[in-house]
């Protein structure tokens, strides 16, 4: 088994790195929120995206586990993956919004599409924001769903100074 080690870089997620095929993958919520967090830095580049998530969220089509691909360029596609429940706080029983399980089964699907279109994936810190994950409990699901099966990760931090809103 290759494993492609992660790439961290500063820069703007919405702007990957590289040529070839890409995929942009990202976390949505499965209540149909979509403005705060990355989501804004994707919808100021592309409107498909969240069009694409709120038709689905309407017709009842996406729910946690899901991932939606969005062709918005040749060559790149943004990956809504459901793996987030509810917004930027803990549930009554202390749960935070991103579930772990759901975010490992989505980037199983990612990595099938991206295996399948020879295409290198592009994130955020996923699930780390809003959601309320750690990065330290979501690179370690990243590296086995992805990297160590070969498919090459950047990972972008922001630029001090930067905002994504």
């Amino acid at each position: 088994m290759n494993l492609a080690p992660i790439q961290y870089v500063s820069g703007d997620a919405t702007a990957p790195i590289g040529t070839g095929p890409r995929v942009i993958a990202h976390v949505v919520n499965t209540e149909g929120g979509w403005g705060r967090g990355f989501v804004v830095a994707v919808s100021k580049r592309w409107a498909r995206p969240e069009q694409m998530y709120r038709s689905a969220i309407r017709a009842r089509q996406l729910a946690l586990n899901d991932v939606q691909f969005v062709n918005v360029e040749t060559n790149l596609w943004v990956a809504n993956m459901a793996a987030q429940v509810g917004y930027s706080q803990a549930d009554s029983e202390g749960r935070i919004p991103l579930r772990y399980p759901a975010l490992r089964y989505c980037l199983r699907q990612l990595c099938d599409y991206a295996r399948y279109r020879r295409a290198s994936v592009h994130m955020p810190r996923i699930g780390c924001g809003l959601a309320g994950g750690k990065w330290d409990m979501v690179e370690p699901i990243v590296v086995d769903e992805l990297a160590a099966l070969g498919v090459n990760v950047t990972v972008y931090d922001l630029a001090q100074g930067k905002s994504r809103a």
